[in-house]
């Protein structure tokens, strides 16, 4: 008898779930269990699945206390000894603002015989391909690309220093930006060298 009692109650409870979980709506996802599966508090900094009352606008994410988040200059110095040191300092200087770039920025790299040199080795490892080996723009992507300048001639022999710093670092045109590439020491050491090559 008690086992009829059980067994009436299992199909009793099993037809309740079964007739409640047919709706008219095919839009309805029905219950959802375990959301943090769906939705990963620690993966989503900018909300939060269930309220937060301790943090600004009900966020993970905390901002950052002050000075932690560092802005200030490089501070990397170049050179030994007696010669000339200077610091580089962050480029923010935005992509379509190369007139900017132009006026302000001067190489704070001294032009040396090693820096040249090391000038040399950079432009071979990351521009040769495209701007050949004399900065005629005749490098073997260069040749499939078109519109490679040559420095040597009209207004590319008298870029200076910001506007070349500012297309290796940004891009301009088909070329693409480097400044992921190298660090701001070594794309300066580029624009030493490109300046002897826009000398022919």
């Amino acid at each position: 008898m008690k086992f009829n009692h059980i067994a009436l109650l299992a199909i009793s409870a099993f037809g309740t779930l079964l007739v409640s979980s047919c709706g008219d709506s095919h839009n309805d996802t029905g219950t959802q269990y375990a959301p943090q599966m769906y939705d990963a508090v620690g993966y989503e900094p900018y909300r939060q699945v269930r309220a937060n009352t301790i943090n600004p606008y009900g966020l993970n994410m905390r901002d950052p206390a002050r000075g932690t988040v560092a802005r200030p200059n490089y501070h990397t110095s170049f050179g030994k000894g007696d010669s000339v040191t200077r610091d580089l300092m962050i480029y923010n200087i935005p992509k379509d603002s190369i007139a900017i770039a132009e006026r302000t920025l001067v190489n704070p790299i001294a032009l040396t015989d090693a820096s040249l040199d090391e000038g040399k080795v950079l432009y071979g490892r990351y521009c040769i391909h495209c701007h050949g080996e004399n900065g005629k723009g005749d490098g073997l992507v260069g040749k499939e690309y078109k519109g490679v300048p040559n420095y040597s001639v009209g207004d590319y022999k008298t870029m200076n220093d910001g506007h070349i710093f500012h297309v290796i670092t940004h891009g301009k045109g088909r070329m693409w930006p480097h400044g992921s590439q190298m660090t701001p020491e070594e794309r300066w050491k580029i624009v030493l060298y490109v300046h002897k090559l826009q000398q022919g």
